[in-house]
């Protein structure tokens, strides 16, 4: 039995929603790398790295592959990065309206 559509939406979102996982996306938008650097960049333990490229890879959101003694990482499609960016996006949006809600309410305290 195959799952609703919104469901595997809400999955995908889940996947998302822990920053290592972000971290470890954002940084394989420039191409694949070894755990090796991602753990010079990301500040967490090795298990906790491994965890999360886990569920990354049980989610289809990353490949990997062995290059000799290296275990390279990659995104799986270029639309993750693509998703990455609208997330951007959507969040300037968010904040550009939440500083603007902030300058109106700064305004009409003042005419109090």
């Amino acid at each position: 039995m195959s799952v609703p559509l919104y469901q595997a939406k809400a999955e995908l979102f889940r996947t998302l929603g822990h920053p290592v996982r972000i971290r470890v996306l954002e940084l394989l938008q420039d191409g694949p790398k070894p755990v090796r650097d991602l753990l010079a960049v990301i500040e967490v333990e090795a298990s906790n790295l491994s965890q999360q490229l886990a569920v990354l890879r049980r989610a289809r959101m990353v490949t990997s592959h062995r290059d000799g003694p290296l275990v390279m990482y990659a995104l799986s499609t270029p639309d993750v990065a693509d998703l990455l960016a609208a997330g951007r996006r959507i969040l300037g949006a968010v904040l550009t309206d939440r500083d603007g809600l902030l300058d109106e309410l700064r305004a009409t305290g003042a005419d109090r």
